[in-house]
């Protein structure tokens, strides 16, 4: 009599190589292969999940860091009420202790260190042309300002008032591209995720014609120029000392809730850096707030 093979018997004696189901068996092969889709299924959808976190960690800055947040200011807010000669501010005093034409490699250390020493925090526009003619010691100054808190904004790459309005008429197309090369120059020492939607021409808004198409192309880009209401004077007349500077920078501040300050850290400026502790005493013993622009 012809014995009934067991097949899952034969399976178990062999050890291999499949699985019984209904009298059929179903290859091994194909299991693990099935397995190993599932396996690169899981692989694949924790490497996107990795790439996510990644995603999430990155910050995009604007003007300053994490830190400096906690003393920013709307620019264009501040820009709205200096346009209409509003310096009121509800009875609250505010200050915006602002630095152009930097980095230098002797005037903005000293600067950074007295801002330090004071727990005070300012608005830099920098210009192009001095950080590249500072090297990498310019470079580093510049990621200073960033890390300590302080607010990085646009002051174009070249300063060329003949370039940027002939005829002290804006050339838009000029403008747009002297700023926007000083803007992928930040970038590059700040990282891609860096930007600033402030700027401040040179020379001021103020001092020039035609400046309707910049008004276009700032709202269009959600960017914002910014002129001062004070000023300590460092680039305007004779060369003035310390003492000089502070008084001017006092006169031009008085009975002012708000004001935005103009001084300059840039190459020839010693004695504004003289003059910095006592225009920061000064806006302390009178009950200033001090804030950056972004």
């Amino acid at each position: 009599m012809r014995r009934k093979l067991n097949f899952k018997r034969v399976a178990l004696a062999l050890g291999i190589s499949g699985i019984v189901v209904w009298g059929a068996s179903i290859p091994f092969t194909k299991i693990l292969n099935k397995n190993h889709i599932k396996n690169d299924e899981n692989i694949s959808i924790s490497a996107d999940a990795e790439e996510n976190k990644e995603e999430e960690k990155i910050v995009n800055y604007v003007g300053t860091n994490e830190e400096g947040k906690k003393y920013t200011y709307d620019a264009k807010k501040v820009a709205q009420k200096l346009a209409k000669y509003d310096y009121s501010n509800d009875g609250k005093k505010v200050v915006f202790l602002t630095f152009d034409d930097g980095t230098s490699k002797t005037n903005t250390p000293e600067v950074l260190r007295i801002l330090d020493e004071n727990n005070v925090k300012a608005t830099f526009f920098l210009t192009g042309s001095n950080i590249e003619n500072g090297g990498e010691t310019a470079k580093e100054l510049i990621k200073e300002e960033f890390n300590r808190g302080h607010a990085i904004a646009n002051h174009g790459y070249s300063h060329d008032c003949k370039k940027l309005y002939p005829g002290r008429y804006l050339d838009i197309d000029a403008f747009k591209a002297d700023f926007e090369k000083n803007e992928e120059l930040l970038k590059s020492v700040l990282g891609e995720n860096f930007s600033t939607k402030v700027i401040r021409c040179p020379g001021g808004y103020m001092s020039w014609k035609g400046m309707e198409p910049l008004d276009k192309y700032l709202e269009e880009n959600d960017m914002v120029s910014i002129d001062w209401n004070a000023l300590n004077a460092d680039a305007e007349g004779p060369k003035k000392n310390a003492q000089e500077l502070t008084d001017y920078a006092i006169k031009t501040a008085e009975g002012k809730e708000m004001v935005v300050m103009l001084m300059h850290d840039t190459y020839g400026k010693e004695e504004t850096v003289k003059a910095l502790p006592a225009i920061i005493k000064y806006f302390k013993d009178n009950g200033y707030e001090f804030r950056t622009l972004v």
